[in-house]
């Protein structure tokens, strides 16, 4: 037994959708590694109860694993909006939802993330940030934007949770210094640290979680 599998062990399991989940996405789906899993999930999911969000906003849904994760947090008549880009993973990820009942709180875009965000009115309590790492910087910018009406997409007091900010450990390795991955998430980090208005910090969970909260 190794430390990951003596954490697994000793954390609540997975119900069966989502180990089902899983499943089906290894043995179907490119890069199935970018599924949340069972650590991952188990604290997506309890963060989530901890904040008790009303609205929750998710940019890359995968096959729909975090999602379902994000939703046990949900209040009665909360509602998760997650938004994925890859239109051919949409009839997975819409079978994959069906099967939780919690598909009810979950409401699925097919878009672009800056282009979504670029449309949107309404505030998220907690947004988790999981799509297009070179982009991280514009949706960072989108979400705190200030609107003619001084309302932002992530007001003061709400949450944001950013994956893969540890980048399999190449955002401290030269080896990655012309990676454009690489180069943004670095970008990306940089530019939350330096924002006053952002308390934060980075779990080395998986590929790295920043839990970040907008405190002004």
């Amino acid at each position: 037994m190794d430390i990951f599998d003596y954490i697994e062990s000793h954390s609540t399991p997975e119900n069966e959708v989502l180990r089902f989940i899983t499943r089906d996405t290894y043995c179907n789906v490119l890069n199935p590694r970018m599924v949340s899993g069972h650590i991952q999930g188990r604290l997506l999911a309890m963060i989530s109860r901890m904040i008790q969000p009303q609205r929750i906003l998710e940019l890359g849904t995968f096959t729909g694993y975090s999602a379902l994760c994000l939703a046990e947090g949900l209040p009665e008549g909360g509602m998760l909006t997650t938004v994925e880009h890859n239109d051919e993973l949409e009839d997975t990820i819409r079978r994959n939802l069906a099967l939780s009942p919690l598909s009810s709180k979950i409401h699925l875009v097919i878009n672009d993330a800056k282009v979504f965000l670029a449309g949107y009115q309404q505030a998220f309590d907690l947004v988790f940030m999981d799509a297009d790492k070179r982009e991280y910087c514009a949706y960072l910018d989108l979400l705190l934007a200030e609107r003619a009406d001084g309302t932002s997409l992530l007001p003061v007091g709400g949450w944001l949770l950013a994956d893969n900010t540890l980048w399999d450990g190449h955002i401290i390795d030269p080896a990655y210094d012309r990676d454009p991955q690489t180069i943004a998430l670095r970008r990306f980090n940089d530019q939350v640290a330096a924002d006053p208005r952002l308390e934060k910090v980075i779990l080395p969970i998986r590929d790295g979680l920043s839990i970040i909260h907008r405190i002004s």
